[in-house]
């Protein structure tokens, strides 16, 4: 079994594709579904946030499982699979090898990662380098939030467990022992600076956030730490507005006053995970009509986009701004703090190297455990044959025999045992387990059965 990672993020994909994909919000659901049912995984999680969509799976063989997820995932995206390039980063064994699997569309935007890659990677993500915004924690929650997604519906078993756990915790490392996250721009940050060299002093604006969930909670406190104290929040929601609004000073205002709310707003701040376009360009020109052509920007967060595509409304309204993740994705690229990304890269490495040491020893665990049961059942039965043979011997001599050969035992066992853990760490060596298998005839239901966790009632 190995770990295979396959996915699209705003590094591989535009901005297009990535809405394409968020316009499901079942996605997530119908993909691990549609890999189990196929029979190349038997665990499965996935990740899906606003700029990344992908799958990690447990896999007894690597080509089938790639074909079926990319099936899958390119049936997500409404595209029929066809091929993958030739020149996509696929190197599960040979570094020459190209793959040729079905899926049209997305293609060429997925990226590949096995095993031991497979795991740097779900590292990486968790400690926010492979972010848009470099650092960022948000996607730790995400990450625990699809973990246990996984785990309620039984798509997450032993393997993705221990992985996405570890990774976890890497990445909250990253956080308490670097100062990551301090030195690398928000999203939301990044957007207020570019909406700044549009509209001056932010301070002397008037903001609005639309929406209520977490990226809508991060503008807010965003916007009122750099100075925006006239700011109103808009949600279908009334209730999550006035919550939201209530924690900066702020004013709720009900759905329906929409259209007046942003008329009156020099800036807007949208991310309400709606499907479709929530400011189309229609009341863009009802906007600029009222506001008699002061400049006014939006930052759109949303995936699939609030604010209408302005490929084709541009030119016609000179006075608005549309900033969107693909550009704040482009502009935040380089500004991360490299000290800190290198400090967290190192992290990263270290616990990699951990990571991989345990699973290897971790292989050889169950051979290990049922050759000392082997070899304690052997012992127990000499001993009840001594007992038979010598019913007379009394009780002291009889326990100081049995702990001789307790001890004999041990110490004949323990350098096999310690050795063959420490040659599990090369991946590429011989495989010692198989070797201690046949050199003491373990049969593979002994090995099972210090594998597995007892039956309930057993």
């Amino acid at each position: 079994m190995s770990l295979l990672v396959i996915g699209l993020s705003h590094h591989t994909a535009p901005l297009s594709v990535l809405e394409g994909l968020a316009e499901s919000p079942d996605r997530a659901h119908d993909i691990a579904t549609a890999i189990l049912s196929s029979a190349t995984a038997t665990e499965v999680v996935v990740v899906s946030t606003c700029n990344r969509l992908e799958v990690y799976a447990e896999v007894p063989a690597f080509h089938p499982a790639v074909a079926a997820i990319g099936e899958a995932l390119a049936m997500a995206a409404g595209t029929r699979p066809e091929g993958l390039p030739c020149g996509m980063d696929v190197h599960p064994t040979d570094p020459a090898e190209e793959l040729a699997v079905r899926a049209e569309g997305i293609a060429d935007h997925l990226y590949v990662r096995y095993d031991d890659g497979a795991v740097a990677h779900t590292f990486t993500v968790a400690c926010g380098l492979d972010s848009m915004a470099v650092g960022e924690a948000q996607i730790l929650g995400q990450m625990r939030d699809a973990l246990a997604l996984a785990q309620q519906t039984g798509r997450a078993g032993e393997s993705l467990n221990s992985l996405f756990q570890h990774a976890l915790r890497v990445g909250k490392r990253a956080h308490s022992e670097t100062d990551i996250d301090q030195h690398s721009l928000s999203l939301v940050q990044m957007g207020l600076e570019e909406a700044e060299k549009v509209l001056g002093d932010l301070r002397s604006r008037r903001a609005a956030v639309i929406g209520a969930g977490a990226m809508s909670g991060l503008a807010v406190a965003t916007a009122s730490r750099s100075g925006l104290t006239d700011l109103t929040v808009v949600n279908r929601t009334p209730a999550r507005a006035e919550r939201l609004a209530d924690s900066v000073g702020g004013r709720a205002r009900p759905w329906a006053a929409l259209d007046d709310v942003i008329a009156e707003s020099d800036l807007v701040i949208t991310c309400t995970g709606a499907v479709g376009h929530v400011i189309t360009e229609d009341l863009l020109v009802r906007t600029v009509t009222a506001r008699d052509g002061r400049p006014q920007v939006f930052i759109d967060l949303a995936l699939p986009r609030d604010v209408a595509p302005t490929d084709t409304w541009a030119q016609d309204l000179p006075g608005v701004r549309v900033i969107d993740l693909e550009e704040l994705g482009e502009r935040l690229a380089g500004r991360a703090d490299l000290q800190q990304v290198d400090r967290v890269g190192e992290l990263v490495t270290a616990e990699v190297a951990e990571y991989l040491t345990r699973r290897l020893e971790k292989r050889v665990a169950p051979t290990v455990a049922a050759l000392r049961s082997r070899a304690a059942a052997v012992v127990a039965a000499e001993l009840d044959r001594l007992n038979q043979r010598l019913p007379a011997l009394d009780e002291s001599t009889r326990s100081e025999v049995g702990r001789a050969v307790h001890r004999i035992v041990e110490k004949l066992l323990h350098t096999p045992t310690t050795r063959v853990k420490e040659f599990a760490v090369d991946a590429n060596g011989p495989d010692y387990a198989a070797a201690l298998r046949e050199l003491f005839d373990l049969e593979p239901t002994d090995v099972a059965n210090v594998s597995s966790p007892p039956k309930r009632g057993a």
